[in-house]
This record gives C-alpha cells, structure tokens and sequence, in this order.
C-alpha cells in the first residue's frame, strides 16, 4: 500500500491533496488524471479512464443546470517531456496516481455535497 501523501521522485506531475473547491477544478483534476491514466497504456486502468470521461461528462451537465459552463479543461502542459519517467517507473505511477484519484474522488464527493460554485 503506497499513501497519497508519499512522494515519490518524478512523479510530481500526479496531483497531491489540494482542496477542489469548485466545479472547474473538478472537471481540470479529472482531465489530469484521464491524461495520465491513459498515457500509461495499461489494461488496468483503461475503465477508470473511461468512467472518468463520464464523470466529467456529469460535472458539465451539474454545472450547466447551474448556468455556469465550464471552461475547456487544461492537461498536463508538460505531459509531454514526462515519456522517460512513466517507462521508467509505470509500476509506481500507476499505484500512486490511482491512490491519489481515490483521494480526490472522496474529496469531490465531499464537496459536491456543499454544492460548489462554478
């Protein structure tokens, strides 16, 4: 078991425990996660990737009742220099990376409890 907190060398592209405070930092989270899940092109995580396509499908649909469109979300701008970290370490990215959505997951339920702004 590796703890979200742990961290670990080059992965720090892996969003931490930071706060998701509002509706557009969901939708940005998710998308950096779908990024790195599908970048590790592992049959593990393919239906997480997928269901994390629907889930931001959903926050679009939230924040639209709520009149409030989302902005096209941003990935990763450096994604693309990370290719040597995630051959090197895919094992560790993956667990860690699937440890740290599970935090933010639970967060963002948290929160959309609190019905969060835009």
């Amino acid at each position: 078991s590796v703890s979200s907190k742990q961290r670990v060398a080059g992965l720090d592209f892996i969003p931490g425990l930071q706060p998701v405070l509002s509706l557009s930092k969901m939708d940005q989270t998710l998308a950096i996660y779908q990024q790195i899940l599908t970048s590790l092109h592992s049959r593990n995580v393919v239906q997480i990737s997928n269901d994390l396509e629907n889930l931001r499908d959903l926050l679009h649909l939230l924040a639209s009742s709520k009149s409030c469109p989302l902005p096209p979300a941003r990935g990763l701008e450096t994604f693309e220099s990370l290719g040597g970290v995630l051959e090197a370490s895919l094992y560790s990215t993956e667990v860690v990376a699937l440890s740290r959505l599970q935090a933010a997951l639970q967060d963002m339920l948290r929160r959309l409890d609190l019905s969060p702004g835009c």
